[in-house]
C-alpha cells in the first residue's frame, strides 16, 4: 500500500469532487477516507489515498493534480504519507 494524502482548497465551486475523483479512478488510486467541509464559501477537503497501483510516481501526482486544480481554480497539494507525517509531527 502506498498511502497519500491530498488536500484541496479553495473558493467553492461545482465539480471539484467530481473533477478530483475522476482523475483518481483514471490512475488506480483508491480512496480509503475522505473529509469535506464548506465554510463561509471556502472548500476543504483532505483524502487518504492508496496509489499502489497506480503506475505514477508521487512526483507525477503531485504536478498533475496541481496542474488540475490551477484549472479549477483551487490549491491541490498531495504528499506521500511519510513525508506528511514528518511535517506535521509536533
Amino acid at each position: 500500500m502506498k498511502k497519500t494524502i491530498i488536500t484541496v482548497v479553495g473558493q467553492d465551486t461545482v465539480g471539484i469532487i467530481a473533477k478530483v475523483c475522476t482523475y483518481l479512478a483514471g490512475n488506480k488510486i483508491n480512496i480509503l477516507d475522505i473529509s469535506q467541509t464548506i465554510i463561509d464559501g471556502y472548500f476543504n477537503m483532505m483524502m487518504i489515498v492508496d496509489a499502489g497501483q497506480s503506475s505514477k510516481s508521487t512526483s507525477e501526482l503531485v504536478e498533475e493534480l496541481a496542474q488540475i486544480g490551477d484549472e479549477i481554480g483551487v490549491s491541490i497539494r498531495c504528499q506521500h504519507e511519510d513525508i506528511f507525517n514528518k511535517m506535521h509531527r509536533i
